[in-house]
């Protein structure tokens, strides 16, 4: 639900989201691990705008900041270990992603790699297990991004969320992003895993 708040730009219901997880037990590490997941899947100046209404919320429960910090890359080793990660979940579809890609459009590949996977997903705070699962919760919440969400729904079983626990994943989001978006989500998850 957080994750949707952040995908769908809701930045009250963003806030009344924030308070309940931190009721339910959720750490803030891993509220503000959600919310920089969000970065390569909304962009950066949405995140930033939620930044500030985090750092009061955790403030005024008297949250000590700044949290510790999670990152585990550098510019030297983040390319290296983002297509790790990433050939981890998606296997040989990302060797096939770079080899496909004409020469104009091949850095945008890179970025994937060194961006997306190598900035964000070896953070600690969260595992992939949970980012996957995170990720395709932000790309369902902003609809339009269904050959992302598909391939994103293959990732998902490939760290071990399988069919029920996304179905059970848009059951839980549907009165927050609608019933198209979860139709949508629904059909994706029904091609790539057909019952």
């Amino acid at each position: 639900i957080l994750a949707a708040t952040i995908a769908t730009q809701t930045p009250k219901r963003y806030e009344q989201a924030i308070k309940a997880a931190l009721n339910v037990g959720v750490t803030p590490i891993e509220i503000k691990e959600i919310l920089y997941q969000a970065v390569p899947y909304v962009g950066v100046l949405k995140v930033l705008d939620l930044l500030e209404p985090t750092n009061k919320i955790f403030e005024e429960k008297g949250i000590k900041l700044p949290l510790e910090k999670q990152g585990t890359t550098n510019r030297e080793n983040r390319f290296d270990k983002g297509l790790e990660v990433q050939k981890s979940i998606f296997g040989d579809v990302i060797d096939k992603n770079y080899e496909n890609s004409p020469k104009n459009q091949v850095h945008i590949q890179k970025f994937l790699s060194d961006n997306c996977f190598g900035d964000y997903y070896t953070r600690n705070g969260l595992d992939v297990k949970t980012r996957e699962l995170i990720t395709f919760s932000i790309l369902i919440s902003q609809g339009g991004c269904e050959p992302q969400v598909k391939g994103h729904i293959a990732g998902n079983v490939n760290v071990g969320n399988d069919k029920q626990i996304l179905l059970n994943t848009v059951t839980a989001l549907l009165p927050y992003i609608g019933y198209p978006r979860s139709l949508n989500a629904m059909a994706c998850i029904n091609q790539v895993i057909p019952e």
